[in-house]
């Protein structure tokens, strides 16, 4: 049974970071019990646990939406634990990738975490597609098991696996500075850049009573109907860049920025376009006109008048 602990926004943020407090000291508990292990099974193992802790918190409240801003957290205390282990704490061992990789990371996550922040009203407010969820999930089927598995397990895995090349570009540091590190600054700041500008432009979009109704054709968004997706598609490519420039031999890890375009491409996208279908019927020849990510010469939404 949940607990209902209110609607406000303070009394919501102080449950989320009193869960993440308790999320991290567990997973620091297992990295604790398992020392002397790989570090990267022991981070894998801790991130899972914290996981647990987060959706068993998010089953006492009733909201699925504690998970979200795990996304964007989780990485950022990941990649600090894995530069912190590979110099030994020492600032003056940390190499030019190494910098560049954590500052990237964190500025992503910083800037993501704010931005679910910015859009979260508190417990009281739960992401549409869980709720969606929930009344469409079948008879038989426990919501609990959707939101474990789904909505928090799945999504950790997902992420853990784009950081996979993550590992041999702060790990890994026998090889120079490269024209490829160049290559990743670039593909992942733009990345970040495009993800924030996307997401500012529909705030102030959706801030605005007098575009109630209509359709996000403006800016970024004139060019591709989900801009912000291809802005976090392209973040887990920029760091693959960085983990073959370290290492070219953990080339296998593009499985990760892979799993992540189908994540979008087959799930998030199809959600978004069927929900903006639903609410406005002129949404369809929107489709038509703008690719769902990559925008193509020729195509793009005419301005709104």
């Amino acid at each position: 049974m949940a607990v209902d602990l209110g609607t406000s926004r303070r009394t919501g943020f102080a449950v989320v970071v009193g869960v993440y407090v308790a999320a991290g000291l567990a997973a620091w508990v297992v990295v604790a019990v398992g020392r002397g292990g790989h570090p990267l099974g022991l981070t894998f193992w801790a991130d899972l646990v914290a996981t647990l802790v987060v959706f068993a918190a998010s089953v006492v409240v009733g909201n699925a939406s504690l998970y979200d801003p795990y996304w964007s957290v989780a990485p950022g205390v990941i990649v600090v634990a894995w530069v912190w282990w590979r110099s030994g704490g020492d600032l003056g061992a940390i190499t030019g990738r190494q910098w560049a990789v954590l500052v990237l990371v964190l500025v992503w996550a910083v800037r993501l975490t704010a931005n679910w922040a910015v859009s979260w009203r508190g417990l009281g407010h739960e992401d549409w597609r869980y709720v969606q969820l929930r009344e469409t999930r079948p008879g038989w089927l426990p919501w609990w098991v959707i939101s474990l598995t789904g909505i928090q397990v799945m999504p950790t895995l997902v992420v853990f696996g784009g950081l996979l090349a993550v590992w041999p570009a702060v790990t890994v540091t026998g090889r120079s500075w490269g024209w490829l590190d160049v290559l990743a600054v670039l593909v992942t700041g733009a990345a970040i850049l495009v993800e924030a500008v996307a997401d500012r432009q529909l705030h102030r979009f959706a801030g605005d009573p007098g575009n109630r109704g209509r359709i996000m054709d403006r800016g970024l968004w004139r060019y591709s109907r989900h801009p912000n997706y291809l802005g976090e598609i392209s973040f887990w490519w920029g760091l693959w860049l960085f983990g073959l420039a370290a290492a070219p031999r953990w080339w296998w890890t593009v499985a990760g920025p892979v799993v992540m375009i189908l994540l979008f491409a087959f799930v998030s996208v199809p959600m978004m376009d069927r929900r903006s279908l639903a609410r406005r019927p002129a949404y369809a020849e929107h489709m038509r006109r703008v690719p769902a990510l990559i925008p193509a010469p020729g195509r793009g939404s005419r301005m709104a008048a």
